[in-house]
């Protein structure tokens, strides 16, 4: 009996580190999906607006124009899209506050700067998906636009 857990024990330890090293999935979803989300379910306002790059709102006043933000959740269990939307939906809450208590009411040209390494898109963000955690980091400006 003892020689059948030993051998269950060692087959255990010898697969974990493939499973904790197991490498980034790169995905990239549709942004205003996640905003719309976060708008229908009260989490964002509404009272500041999100651009990506490639839709520059006119006449933009940009107040902070170095304004970075990473997240990581867990993503055990949960569809790319799901864990992902979380992530971005929880940077977005984020901005909405940051950018109120810095006179701004947009957020814009966000582009994904995942491990300093940009992706820029005007539809879709990028998201890393791990075994265990997804994770999102954006770099974006505050700006002031007329409502």
């Amino acid at each position: 009996m003892k020689a059948k857990t030993l051998g269950l024990t060692i087959l255990l330890l010898a697969a974990a580190p493939g499973v904790s090293m197991a490498s980034d999935k790169v995905v990239h979803l549709p942004f205003d999906n996640a905003v719309a989300a976060a708008t229908q379910t009260g989490k964002l306002d509404g009272s500041v607006k999100f651009f990506l790059a490639g839709h520059q709102p006119a006449g933009a006043r940009v107040v902070n124009d170095n304004v970075t933000i990473s997240r990581k959740t867990n993503a055990f269990g949960k569809k790319d899209q799901e864990s992902c939307d979380w992530v971005l939906q929880g940077i977005l809450i984020s901005l909405q506050e940051d950018a109120k208590r810095a006179g701004a009411n947009a957020v814009t040209d966000i582009v994904s700067n995942y491990n300093n390494t940009e992706f820029r898109d005007s539809h879709d963000y990028e998201c890393h998906r791990g075994f265990l955690m997804s994770g999102i980091a954006l770099k974006a400006k505050f700006a002031k636009i007329r409502p």
